[in-house]
């Protein structure tokens, strides 16, 4: 078969390229003990849009260097007792989508919660206050800060954490079956969820985007969603004389240096024909992974929809 990346075989023990700062696990440790301390001021206000047997929301809560991020949440009405939850997390520049993509798994019994990444095409709030680039790369806000607890990201991957964590404490769901899943950058949230939230209960990320950023330089693919990197050598370091340190300081928000940390059960899937999130990127992620996991791979299959795996998605999320 045809072959954009390395073979299957060495994919499965590929381990990345980009460094991994040395002061990783202190950033991350002192990033969630910021986020520990917001008050999240937690706000449900009923939609507009409803259906019969479940109830919408909008729901609002605060995120670290307070910022209001918002996520569309549907309930099932007819589910007793506390019942599984599934956290959503969009593409690239998305949003949190149409109600009725929630509501099939509402019909299954489970709350769904989907969360607008902050300054992305949803409602939630990026406050900015970095120097350099603001005009669009989130990848690289950030990077020319002193300090690298201001890269944007590094406030996403928390978001996502802290929704989980208080998607938990909702009453009518089950703490323990709180799952996540997405696509592409929602495939990267989802582990960096799992990572930086250990009760999470198991992780469908599909394609994931924001891993191994060195690698995807060195195949010449920093374009399509990882544009940004081409341009910020191009503007802020046209003869590559910080490359290192770059790299470096994007390992923070790299996920295959967070998923080590995963305790969720993961049902992993990637395209072999992949040039937007190269496959080599996604398997580094996948490979660091110990707890339970499985991967589901489509030869033929790039960044884009992909038949049945909605369905075998939703099949797992049911299991046990």
């Amino acid at each position: 078969m045809p072959l954009v990346d390395l073979p299957l075989e060495q994919l499965k023990g590929y381990e990345g390229k980009s460094p991994r700062p040395d002061d990783f696990e202190a950033y991350w440790a002192k990033a969630l003990q910021e986020m520990k301390a917001v008050e999240p001021d937690v706000e449900l206000v009923p939609a507009k849009f409803n259906v019969p047997n479940a109830e919408c929301f909008d729901l609002y809560f605060t995120g670290v260097r307070g910022a209001r991020i918002h996520a569309k949440y549907v309930r099932p009405l007819h589910t007793p007792g506390p019942h599984p939850a599934v956290v959503q997390f969009h593409g690239y520049s998305g949003h949190s989508g149409d109600w009725m993509e929630k509501v099939a798994l509402a019909s299954l019994g489970f709350s769904v919660i989907s969360m607008d990444a902050r300054g992305q095409g949803g409602t939630s709030e990026d406050k900015g206050g970095v120097k350099g680039n603001t005009l669009n790369g989130h990848i690289i806000r950030g990077l020319d800060s002193e300090d690298p607890h201001d890269l944007l990201f590094r406030h996403i991957f928390l978001d996502t954490a802290q929704l989980a964590g208080i998607v938990m404490e909702l009453p009518e769901v089950d703490p323990k079956r709180v799952a996540a899943t997405g696509w592409s950058q929602g495939g990267a949230l989802t582990l960096a969820c799992a990572a930086l939230e250990p009760r999470v209960w198991r992780a469908a990320p599909v394609y994931p985007f924001l891993s191994d950023y060195r690698r995807v330089w060195e195949m010449d693919l920093a374009k399509d969603a990882y544009e940004e990197l081409r341009t910020y050598f191009r503007v802020f370091d046209p003869q590559h004389e910080r490359e290192e340190e770059v790299f470096t300081k994007l390992g923070y928000i790299d996920i295959q240096n967070l998923t080590n940390r995963i305790q969720a059960d993961v049902m992993m899937a990637i395209g072999l024909m992949d040039t937007v999130c190269p496959p080599s990127t996604q398997m580094a992620a996948y490979n660091k992974i110990t707890a339970p996991k499985r991967l589901e791979v489509f030869p033929d299959y790039g960044h884009e929809w992909i038949p049945g795996l909605h369905d075998k998605i939703a099949r797992y999320l049911l299991e046990g």
